[in-house]
């Protein structure tokens, strides 16, 4: 395994594995044995890095979500875990009441960011969060009250770093703007979907009600080379097996001119490699010039075992530049 900081404050940053962990589905779809199971083999490897929410999964039984979290609770006091592995949840896009609305958050209200924050320290059995995200914006709530709810859960020791997924750059910005005037803590970890393949800047997030939020794009890549103080998370870098799977298809997301010519690159150097398709996006991902930490989810050991080969996978520059420059 291979490692990387995440985190600008010597007192809080963190080491964590290159690869992360997703934890979405463990509770529901991916029951406690298997889920075990997963988490065992990723902290076997050397994995120690993570990621869950407090709404997931709701949509799966129509709940307010926990199941995760729970899960992780029980794996962690199961096996003695303690602070070698970080975890990292969100809060904000838990649904004010059961069901399948996407549309119905509980949002960044400060009592919310305490509450939520509170209830997730339980189910995980902490003291202290280690990272604890915006999961998405809430455009409702003043800033400057979001940024003081977040710095008092990091003054009162509750959460040790803060991140935020899914937000429109300039709200980011802006967020960290107004945490360093009141010299606050700010968002020092950012999460939001971004593989190999390039995206639709014009194809809404059916799951942000302002459509867009939580898309990367260019100007993503922009921001974060002027932010290298930033730590992008990336998730469903592996497209939900679209990759590998004839019937996964990509959808009307990638559905562009560019796609065909960036899926040849790919499989050129798939065939160069001899790795799958997966492991070289993830190590694209790991090995660019942008700081990217891959979160993969797994529901078998086994295609926890592909990703964790990632890893080790080094592309040349050659075949970096090759796969860049295909559009």
């Amino acid at each position: 395994m291979k490692y990387r900081k995440i985190g600008t404050n010597p007192q809080r940053q963190r080491e964590v594995s290159a690869l992360a962990l997703g934890a979405m589905m463990f509770g529901t779809t991916v029951e406690e044995e298997r889920a075990f199971a997963i988490l065992d083999r990723f902290v076997e490897a050397g994995g120690t890095f993570v990621d869950t929410a407090n709404n997931y999964a709701f949509w799966v039984n129509g709940t307010q979500g926990g199941e995760s979290e729970a899960l992780l609770g029980r794996w962690r006091r199961s096996r003695g875990i303690t602070d070698e592995v970080v975890i990292a949840t969100k809060l904000a896009g838990r649904p004010k009441a059961p069901g399948r609305d996407f549309m119905n958050m509980e949002g960044l209200a400060p009592e919310v960011i305490r509450e939520s924050s509170a209830r997730s320290r339980e189910l995980l059995g902490v003291e202290r969060l280690d990272l604890l995200y915006a999961h998405g914006d809430d455009m409702t709530v003043p800033q400057q009250d979001v940024a003081e709810a977040f710095a008092a859960l990091v003054a009162e020791g509750s959460v040790a770093m803060l991140g935020a997924s899914n937000h429109w750059s300039w709200r980011l910005e802006r967020m960290r703007a107004i945490a360093e005037a009141a010299d606050l803590p700010g968002y020092e970890v950012i999460q939001y979907h971004h593989t190999y393949l390039r995206a639709r800047g014009d194809v809404p997030n059916r799951r942000s009600k302002d459509g867009h939020q939580g898309l990367f794009s260019a100007e993503m890549i922009t921001y974060l080379r002027d932010r290298p103080e930033l730590t992008l998370v990336a998730y469903t870098p592996l497209l939900s097996g679209a990759y590998v799977r004839d019937d996964r298809p990509l959808g009307e997301l990638h559905d562009h001119a560019g796609t065909k010519a960036r899926l040849e690159a790919l499989h050129e150097v798939v065939r160069q490699t001899g790795a799958t398709a997966n492991q070289v996006v993830l190590s694209w991902l790991m090995g660019g010039d942008l700081p990217i930490i891959p979160l993969v989810g797994a529901s078998s050991v086994a295609q926890l075992n592909e990703s964790l080969e990632a890893v080790e996978l080094d592309l040349t520059a050659e075949q970096r530049a090759f796969m860049d420059a295909a559009h």
